[in-house]
């Protein structure tokens, strides 16, 4: 099989030649420390089973290390790492009588996904990363504001969530046309302890609008991953009612456990990740990740459906080192037929107890 083929045969629940390694990004610095001056696409080609692209933005630089987006958003600009909203175009719900989306026909606007469809296409798993509705709410609105609003302003957001999802819809819709293998939402609904608004709220602001886009994934023919951090048992019923085809990265400090997912769960939805981003490849032993690696295959990978990946992402913090150690230890400990005698072993280990010490606990599943 080549990485496509195992991806994909990984994301119908079946069973490949070995399990699939995949990350949502790999941060530039964790790159060069592995490979020198290299591009995220070349360490694709080296080591991954799929490469992730995203919408390319137009942006205007309005301040120092600050820029805006097309649709207004203000963003700091770290170094290294990922971008985070500082300024919210939509302060007051007065502004959302004329405010307008980007728009999402422009030229501009998939160059980057084109380039690696020419690349990759037909070898690689091409994911494109899109969103839905949580996300760019808190973005325009300003989350401490969007989580009152759900209470106080419900038809404002309902007019701001169609903005958003017909924007997002139509952009997802060309990066499949164009070549794209899978759709993805990155929007992050939780933290450690559980979902950032309540089931309520997600099932009335959220879901509908989730579903729309997952089911524009589908009517092009491509799977639907959802990424989301967080402890989601609360609104895992509703993700996997909503159409998702696997989830993506199930953290295990936030008690998402990646085998009692695929208990539960294996039989509707295949898994993505979880090796721990936070603790364990930042501070931990390469020793250390190989036995995590070896624990998270043991418990996911049985019968296929799993594609190895961290608990978040490769991000600066992460040690090179312990990410070599878990590609190494993929390759080494992830071909099929798997080890029997290490799945007996190491499907009853917990990892990040050990890990985590009092970060981790019992959370609330339901």
């Amino acid at each position: 099989m080549n990485s496509l083929e195992r991806v994909m045969t990984a994301l119908r629940r079946e069973q490949p030649d070995r399990v699939p390694v995949w990350e949502l990004i790999v941060n530039q610095p964790v790159i060069d420390a592995l490979y020198g001056d290299i591009s995220y696409q070349d360490f694709v080609e080296r080591e991954l089973d799929g490469v992730t692209l995203v919408e390319d933005q137009l942006t205007e630089p309005v301040g120092e290390s600050l820029e805006r987006d097309e649709w207004g958003i203000v963003w700091k600009m770290p170094e290294f790492g990922i971008p985070y909203a500082v300024g919210h175009p939509l302060e007051s719900w007065d502004d959302l009588a004329d405010y307008r989306a980007p728009d999402p026909e422009a030229d501009h606007r998939l160059r980057t996904l084109e380039a690696a469809i020419e690349r990759f296409k037909g070898e690689k798993a091409i994911v494109f990363l899109g969103h839905d509705v949580y996300e760019f709410c808190a973005y325009l609105r300003g989350m401490d504001k969007l989580l009152m609003d759900y209470a106080l302003h419900p038809q404002k957001v309902h007019q701001l969530c169609r903005i958003i999802i017909d924007y997002k819809k139509r952009v997802m819709q060309r990066a499949l046309e164009m070549g794209a293998d899978i759709g993805l939402t990155g929007d992050d609904y939780a933290h450690r302890h559980a979902p950032m608004m309540s089931p309520a709220h997600f099932e009335e602001f959220i879901q509908p609008y989730f579903a729309e886009i997952i089911e524009v994934t589908h009517q092009a023919g491509a799977p639907f991953v959802k990424h989301t951090d967080g402890n989601v048992w609360q609104i895992l019923d509703m993700m996997i009612d909503a159409g998702i085809d696997a989830i993506d990265p199930l953290e295990p400090i936030a008690n998402m456990d990646i085998g009692e997912v695929k208990k539960a769960y294996g039989d509707r939805l295949a898994v993505c990740g979880n090796v721990d981003c936070g603790e364990l490849l930042c501070r931990g032993t390469p020793e250390q990740v190989v036995e995590a690696t070896k624990e998270t295959i043991a418990k996911a990978s049985p019968g296929g459906g799993h594609i190895l990946a961290s608990s978040n992402s490769i991000h600066p913090a992460v040690r090179p080192e312990n990410y070599r150690a878990m590609l190494d230890a993929a390759a080494e400990f992830g071909q099929y037929p798997l080890d029997e005698q290490m799945v007996a072993e190491y499907r009853e280990k917990n990892y990040i107890a050990d890990i985590a010490g009092e970060e981790y606990g019992d959370f609330e599943r339901a």
